[in-house]
C-alpha cells in the first residue's frame, strides 16, 4: 500500500498572509480525500520577561492588540509571521521590537507547535526573551497595540479567568510556567 500524503494539490487562494490549497490526500487506508488547506508561512511568539525569569512572580510583557476576527482587543505575547526566508528567531526578535519596542540580550526556543492540524500547517515557534532594553514599539500600520506589564502569576489567573483567551499565548504561558521555569 502506498504511503499516505499528499497526491495533488489545486491553489484556490493567494492573499497576503495565507492561500488555501484543495489538496488531493492520500490516507492511511489507502483511500482519497479532499481537504481543504490553510497555508501559512509560520510564525514566532515571544515570552518577554522585564525581570529575572527564574524571580519571585516574574514580571513579563504582554500586549492588548486590536484584533478584527475576535471583534475586539485581545491580549497577547507578541507574536508575528515569518517573511519569506526568515529564521523563526530573526522573526522573533523583530516582533518584540516591533509590537513591544524591546530588544533581548538572550532569546531561547522554548516550544514549537501547530495552531490548528485539521486544516492549517501553520506553526509558532514560542521564545523567551529576557535581558530586555526597552524602547519604543514599531507596529505596523494596521497593528493598534499597548504594552501590559503583568506578574506571571496574574497572567496564569487571566487564562484561568478567560480573559486571556489566545491560543497560543495561553498555551505559550503554560508551556513556560510549567516546564521552563525552575527546571
Amino acid at each position: 500500500m502506498a504511503e499516505p500524503g499528499r497526491v495533488s494539490t489545486t491553489r484556490r487562494y493567494s492573499g497576503r498572509v495565507i492561500n488555501v490549497d484543495v489538496d488531493t490526500v492520500r490516507m492511511p487506508d489507502g483511500s482519497t480525500s479532499e481537504l481543504e488547506m490553510v497555508r501559512h508561512p509560520g510564525a514566532s511568539l515571544i515570552v518577554p520577561f522585564l525581570t529575572d525569569p527564574q524571580g519571585a512572580d516574574p514580571q513579563i510583557l504582554l500586549i492588548r492588540q486590536y484584533r478584527y476576527a475576535a471583534n475586539g482587543y485581545v491580549i497577547e505575547c507578541p507574536a508575528g509571521r515569518l517573511e519569506a526566508g526568515e529564521s523563526p528567531e530573526a522573526c522573533a526578535r523583530r516582533e518584540l521590537l516591533e509590537e513591544a519596542g524591546c530588544t533581548a540580550e538572550r532569546l531561547e526556543h522554548v516550544y514549537t507547535f501547530y495552531t490548528t492540524p485539521g486544516f492549517t500547517d501553520e506553526r509558532i515557534h514560542a521564545f523567551m526573551a529576557s535581558g530586555l532594553s526597552r524602547g519604543d514599539a514599531r507596529p505596523e500600520p494596521d497593528e493598534f497595540v499597548e504594552s501590559l506589564p503583568t506578574p506571571l502569576s496574574k497572567a496564569l489567573e487571566m487564562i484561568r479567568d478567560g480573559k486571556i483567551v489566545d491560543a497560543k499565548t495561553a498555551v505559550s504561558l503554560l508551556y513556560v510556567a510549567g516546564f521552563t521555569l525552575g527546571a
